[in-house]
């Protein structure tokens, strides 16, 4: 294998790989040992026909592209090491010369890590988080304690109000069509949640139960299903159950119920006791970002494309998974929402960019700073993370093999860095 490197704009590199003819042909050979079976040949029993007969029959070039997929398999990760480069993307492969008897000649564009450009980061200057708990933050505290301690009453002599969570049975229509997705039976949903396009909710209230009726909406122009997008559409609703939220009223019997006080005052002061420790460590946490923005601020990068892309399909992932522990499929989600993908991707750009901005920044002081973390800072986040799971720790370093070990290190040698970047701030 050979290999040549050239820089390209915004932290883009090719690498251009030429992998011997000799290799390339055992690259066939495999190839052929893979899919053999799948050729009849007049005179061979199935799999038994050798490869100059198959490609005499379909071609020389038949077993070409699961070639090229072994030969890429086989060299790409060599390539990635002797370019000696920090590659940060998926490669785009594209082949450049496949031909018998001639050497393998395939390109990969990939996405280099850039290089950072450090601005001040010592002594940067932020508004200090208030620490402050309010008579109005108790009050609020009280209410959410009031709110978790609501029952659920079914209602039967009234209809639809905001706010109430209903069952319903649902059916859409297009264009006089049903259309798939569009029907639904004991489907639980809150007024008021903005979880079902355009005025879907609104046009349930006053609907009393048993009352099928008609719920016309129009569905967004940029909806996932092209089929319809931007379409009027009707439902046919019925509503099957109301259930509203009955509230304790706030006194030293609820006190005592939620509570080891028998008095609502003696609540209360608990209450502040523990907001304050609560805001104590928000203020902590909003210092810290407000902190780690402004050195990220203050330094230029150059992010590549395909680095953005590639943490914006992680974050997709995540929020699949999110939505997946919720019940909700991530296609369900956007179909009650009207979002597509692009959509999705679009929204989340921003917040990636800043990920890695941060990352990179961070990574940038650990070297500026020369921030190491020792074997012994290792072992103590291991064991904490041991008594976690309620392991050994021991067991737990079986799992983890050395890159894990390393990137570990690299997660606490950033996290140092940004303790370090909070102590030299000034906090005004």
């Amino acid at each position: 294998m050979s290999l040549q490197v050239e820089k390209l704009e915004k932290n883009m590199a090719k690498l251009t790989v030429e992998v011997s003819a000799e290799q390339f042909e055992e690259c066939i050979k495999t190839a052929y040992k893979k899919n053999k079976n799948r050729f009849v040949i007049p005179g061979f029993r199935k799999g038994k026909a050798p490869l100059n007969m198959i490609e005499k029959m379909y071609g020389v070039g038949v077993f070409y592209e699961d070639a090229a997929d072994e030969a890429i398999n086989a060299t790409y990760a060599d390539a990635m090491k002797e370019s000696e480069l920090e590659i940060v993307s998926r490669p785009e492969v594209d082949v450049v010369q496949i031909e018998k008897g001639k050497p393998f000649i395939y390109t990969a564009t990939v996405a280099v890590k850039p290089e950072v450009t450090l601005g001040q980061y010592k002594g940067v200057e932020v508004e200090k988080a208030s620490e402050e708990v309010t008579d109005e933050d108790v009050a609020a505290e009280l209410v959410k304690v009031q709110d978790q301690n609501s029952r659920l009453v079914t209602v039967e002599d009234r209809a639809v109000e905001d706010g109430d969570q209903t069952v319903i049975n649902f059916e859409g229509f297009v264009d006089g069509a049903p259309f798939e997705g569009g029907k639904a039976e004991d489907y639980p949903l809150t007024i008021g949640s903005h979880s079902f396009i355009d005025t879907f909710e609104e046009q349930l209230i006053g609907k009393n139960i048993g009352e099928e009726c008609q719920v016309d909406v129009t569905f967004p122009t940029e909806y996932h299903a092209e089929n319809l997008a931007g379409k009027p559409a009707t439902f046919k609703v019925t509503v099957k159950e109301i259930k509203k939220k009955e509230l304790p009223e706030i006194n030293d019997e609820f006190a005592s119920e939620v509570s080891e006080f028998d008095t609502l005052e003696e609540y209360k002061a608990d209450l502040r006791a523990k907001l304050e420790e609560k805001k104590k460590k928000e203020a902590a946490t909003a210092n810290e970002d407000k902190v780690v923005e402004a050195v990220v601020n203050n330094a230029s990068m150059d992010i590549p494309d395909p680095m953005v892309d590639g943490q914006v399909e992680n974050m997709v992932q995540d929020y699949s998974r999110r939505m997946q522990s919720q019940g909700i499929s991530l296609d369900q989600y956007m179909q009650f929402t009207g979002m597509t993908m692009d959509m999705l991707k679009e929204q989340m750009k921003p917040q990636a960019v800043r990920r890695i901005q941060t990352r990179l920044v961070l990574e940038a002081v650990v070297k500026a700073e020369n921030i190491e973390v020792s074997d012994e800072k290792l072992d103590e986040e291991l064991q904490k993370m041991a008594d976690a799971y309620k392991m050994e720790v021991e067991k737990l370093k079986e799992y983890m093999g050395d890159y894990e070990k390393a990137q570990m290190k690299q997660d606490l040698a950033v996290q140092a860095a940004v303790d370090f970047l909070v102590a030299e701030a000034k906090l005004v």
